[in-house]
């Protein structure tokens, strides 16, 4: 019993000792007071009024609330600027007029608003209770005017010639502090390279040169802590072109630049490009290699029967009298009567891989048949005229002058024997049987007993039938006539 008398005292005096420790190095947060703001920096606006909302709570017990609000600049001491106990306000008689507190709400109200009011407020609680409980926030408050619209200039206002010409757009803004500046083309921020540069404060673009991808819709957007306000938008004049030159047409079938119209049909050529200002556009006509300037402006009527050849070369001329630069295309006209339906349908049902596979097909198998048909067709004429012809028509006379047809040298052919003059007994053929020989006539037998039997004295005319012998089984033997 007398140990535990003896333990109160010590247990208190450690708990005592913990929380002023506590206070000493965490300003209310071991007593239970803790003093909390929504922001540490507040935008304020110039002649308006500015609330600086503050929180508190503890968990003791209090006799008295002080609340304190203090000012500072930079590089000076706080100043005070009002004060509560409880309920009880005591202000600075200097400042009565323009900060209001109601307690037990520490929260500050500032009205009107000026430049001066700008720097660092300091809100202070003290809680007397058990002791005494304090804590304390700062609040950073800035005060700016409100950005006015601002108003964007180019120059120059005439324009500029692209990859020539340089334009600056200046962002003017009639009132507002602490201007942040931001360049936007077609609502979007402008990308910074090596042809746009800006001035230190941003309020300057700078585009040098100038480009067609240059043209658009630019705005400036002018923001500061308090509100931002766009200029209206602005599209420098650049001039450039001719780009993308190209001619169509309302009828006809086009494939590249070959244009195919029906005879008697009237056809109408649009020429367009891309160009600031709009292009002046000159036709020429292209014929015996001369040229002929037949009109002047973007549209040209071409009449089919009227166009002399069937195939007409056209060019059209496209030239931009601020940039100095010009741009031509060629195209060729071609008048057929065969209807451009039937060619479209062509067209379409053959590609051109398919025509020329085509093509190759037919003429490797005509070449082909025209092969064998040289080969197989002399020996089947030979056949049938040999096994129509009847006998009597080998000994028929035929006298060729030479190879006029090599047709005509095919056939059968006897060589037979003549009487001689000088009265030589004729052998009989080694076949034939002696009763069939006759003195004094033809007799029928081989080329090979004919050579035999020939004289010695008539060798010199032997030679000379075989060497004509010999070239006659080559292809050249004439047929000879039998003596009747």
């Amino acid at each position: 019993m007398g140990q535990d008398a003896c333990m109160e005292p010590l247990s208190s005096m450690v708990g005592t000792f913990l929380c002023k420790i506590c206070f000493l190095l965490i300003a209310g947060v071991c007593s239970g007071l803790k003093v909390t703001v929504p922001s540490h920096t507040v935008h304020g606006i110039r002649g308006q009024a500015l609330y600086l909302p503050v929180h508190y709570g503890f968990h003791t017990a209090a006799s008295d609330i002080q609340i304190i609000w203090l000012f500072e600049r930079s590089h000076t001491m706080p100043k005070y600027l009002l004060g509560s106990v409880n309920e009880s306000v005591v202000p600075d008689l200097e400042y009565q007029h323009k900060f209001t507190m109601m307690p037990p709400n520490a929260s500050l109200l500032i009205n009107p608003l000026q430049f001066s009011d700008e720097g660092n407020y300091i809100v202070k609680v003290n809680i007397q209770g058990n002791g005494t409980l304090s804590s304390s926030q700062k609040i950073q408050v800035t005060v700016d005017d409100p950005v006015m619209k601002p108003v964007v200039q180019s120059h120059p206002a005439s324009g500029a010639v692209e990859y020539v010409g340089n334009i600056t757009l200046t962002c003017q803004v009639p009132g507002g502090t602490r201007l942040v500046y931001q360049w936007r083309k077609n609502g979007k921020p402008v990308c910074i390279n090596s042809s746009h540069s800006l001035s230190p404060e941003n309020n300057t673009l700078w585009i040098a040169p100038v480009t067609k991808e240059d043209i658009g819709n630019y705005s400036c957007l002018v923001s500061n802590p308090v509100s931002e306000e766009e200029s209206d938008i602005i599209t420098p004049t650049i001039y450039y072109g001719p780009y993308g030159l190209q001619v169509n047409s309302d009828k006809g079938l086009k494939v590249g630049e070959v244009f195919t119209v029906d005879l008697g049909e009237a056809i109408l050529f649009d020429c367009s490009a891309d160009s600031y200002p709009p292009n002046t556009y000159s036709w020429i006509r292209r014929s015996d290699n001369t040229t002929h300037v037949i009109k002047h402006g973007p549209r040209l009527e071409v009449a089919s029967e009227k166009v002399a050849q069937k195939t007409t070369d056209y060019m059209c001329c496209a030239y931009n009298n601020i940039t100095g630069r010009r741009d031509e295309t060629r195209f060729t006209v071609i008048i057929t009567s065969i209807g451009l339906e039937k060619l479209a349908q062509k067209g379409k049902s053959l590609s051109p891989l398919a025509s020329i596979t085509g093509i190759s097909v037919f003429l490797i198998v005509s070449m082909c048949l025209l092969f064998l048909w040289k080969k197989y067709q002399p020996c089947k004429a030979i056949r049938q005229k040999l096994k129509g012809r009847p006998e009597s028509e080998y000994r028929k006379a035929q006298t060729f002058s030479g190879h006029e047809d090599a047709l005509g040298d095919f056939g059968i052919y006897e060589f037979v024997a003549f009487p001689d003059a000088s009265g030589v007994p004729r052998m009989p053929s080694r076949s034939a049987p002696a009763s069939d020989a006759v003195t004094g006539q033809d007799f029928l037998g081989t080329i090979y007993e004919v050579i035999q039997h020939i004289p010695a004295q008539q060798q010199e005319s032997r030679d000379v039938s075989l060497r004509n012998l010999h070239l006659g089984m080559k292809g050249s033997v004439r047929p000879v006539l039998k003596p009747s």
